[in-house]
């Protein structure tokens, strides 16, 4: 092995032992496509959050959440490489992780934010032949959704308050990208009150299965805010991860009976 160079998403020079034998990973969706990319043996740390491949996930040392850490137990895996997330991970907790350790971190905003993280991870992994082929099959797989007529979607993702994705967010580009138009002009994550989701007046409502758990409960509290509304509750998985786990995307969306 020699000592390489890599820019991360955040335009971040890593250096570290090419190619890395002990992997952490601190992103679920990242994880997933580790693993995908043929890297169980390189593994050794993910978070409690990784939950794909559910029968190699099992297998490999919990390190904390997203955004708390066992700074400890990583201390134990002495891992060559740490790989995070600037959304998903606390900056705190990364700050602290470089001290130590290389850690490259990936920026997802948009669908090409997405493709460009796969290809970087084949690049510092040593598979970017595998990579590359994922990104391909994903373009390919996008291509072919059927036409959704620019319909009007509010993206719902927590209760108490009601949050929704906005613009300059990976879900608001899954959206565009599968034909839908995000009904929340806000930036990120906003919080809306009963009178602004009136205001805004979707005509789909897409209930996330993830970071919150939307149940047919709340399709009826929304239904007498929104009684001209389609109201659904999705898999929050095929909306907001990047990875692998984009190849299913554009059949569960094909799947929608909207």
């Amino acid at each position: 092995m020699a000592i390489r160079s890599f820019v991360d998403q955040l335009g971040r020079s890593v250096e570290f032992n090419f190619p890395p034998k002990r992997i952490i990973s601190l992103v679920p969706s990242q994880t997933e496509l580790l693993f995908y990319m043929g890297l169980s043996d390189s593994l050794v740390g993910i978070t409690k959050f990784c939950i794909h491949p559910a029968e190699k996930v099992k297998k490999i040392t919990k390190i904390g959440g997203t955004k708390t850490v066992r700074f400890d137990l990583i201390d134990q895996l002495q891992p060559d490489l740490i790989i995070g997330n600037k959304e998903e991970n606390e900056q705190s907790v990364i700050t602290e992780l470089a001290e130590k350790y290389p850690v490259w971190m990936s920026d997802i905003c948009r669908f090409d934010d997405a493709l460009r993280m796969i290809q970087d991870l084949g690049e510092i992994t040593n598979r970017a032949a595998q990579a590359a082929d994922l990104a391909t099959k994903i373009t390919v797989a996008f291509q072919n959704i059927d036409h959704r007529m620019d319909r009007r979607v509010l993206y719902l993702i927590w209760k108490s308050p009601w949050m929704a994705a906005g613009k300059n967010t990976f879900i608001d580009s899954i959206l565009s990208k599968a034909g839908w138009q995000n009904a929340v002009l806000f930036e990120r994550y906003p919080a809306l009150t009963d009178a602004q989701i009136e205001s805004i007046n979707p005509e789909i409502v897409f209930l996330s299965s993830e970071p919150f758990p939307f149940a047919e409960k709340h399709i009826e509290e929304l239904k007498l805010l929104l009684p001209q509304a389609k109201i659904v509750l999705v898999d929050g998985e095929m909306f907001s991860w990047y990875g692998n786990r984009m190849l299913l995307a554009p059949a569960y969306f094909n799947s929608l009976a909207l």
